[in-house]
């Protein structure tokens, strides 16, 4: 018997590090979705979609293919978009990250890939995490947890991660567009980032990520033995 494990959060609360975690040690699949939503971003921004434009949104998710496929000489996955490998990009252009709440809080955009989402958990044996897998996703989730901690630790560790990939900035930037982003993603009118109700609330602010897989295990390990009963 095995579960779905939901993971939603704020940004840079190190949601898809630990859901990689998970699924490598519970032998689990994993989908990054908001590799998926900076994907759909990636191609906006490089098509100059007009978001105050419906048909021009409908008319560039047609055309928008989203793949998940095994990395080459290391662990984990790597993001396609119609057949290219945009992984470092969507990770590192500050262009995305500025944009990819805006373009997320689009009715017609979440529709488009949550279809996808709730189609990977078919044969459940997944940990999916984003701002609302537990909600909207996969409600029926049998483990949901929400992720939180200090936004000045996010944004610290934020910026380490962009300066190992190369990137100059500062931490009053990251600062800044995490809050922005923590903002509309909370206040948007379409899913917007909210606790399920019976989702687990974790704090990491003071965890390191060994502590934190610990805890999140010891409660995965408690589902497994309820829905085998």
């Amino acid at each position: 018997m095995k579960i779905i494990v939901a993971i939603d959060g704020f940004s840079s609360c190190g949601k898809s590090t630990l859901a990689k975690q998970l699924a490598t040690e519970l032998g689990y699949s994993y989908v990054d979705t908001g590799a998926m939503y900076r994907a759909v971003t990636l191609y906006f921004i490089r098509n100059q979609v007009d978001l105050f434009h419906p048909d021009q949104v409908l008319n560039a998710l047609s055309n928008i293919a989203i793949e998940f496929k095994p990395s080459h000489g290391k662990p984990g996955q790597e993001t396609y978009l119609n057949g290219e490998n945009i992984e470092h990009e969507i990770r590192v252009n500050p262009r995305i990250a500025s944009a990819v709440s805006d373009i997320s809080a689009l009715s017609d955009v979440r529709r488009f890939l949550v279809k996808q989402q709730q189609a990977y958990g078919n044969n459940k044996g997944i940990v999916m995490d984003g701002r609302d897998i537990g909600t909207v996703v996969f409600p029926q989730a049998e483990l949901k947890l929400f992720i939180t901690a200090d936004s000045k630790v996010r944004a610290q560790r934020r910026l380490e991660e962009l300066i190992e990939k190369g990137q100059s900035t500062t931490f009053e930037e990251v600062l800044a567009n995490l809050e922005k982003r923590d903002y509309i993603d909370s206040h948007r009118e379409d899913s917007p980032l909210m606790q399920a109700k019976d989702a687990i609330v974790l704090d990491n602010s003071c965890m390191t990520k060994e502590e934190q897989f610990d805890w999140v295990m010891k409660l995965i390990n408690q589902k497994l033995a309820q829905a085998n009963g």
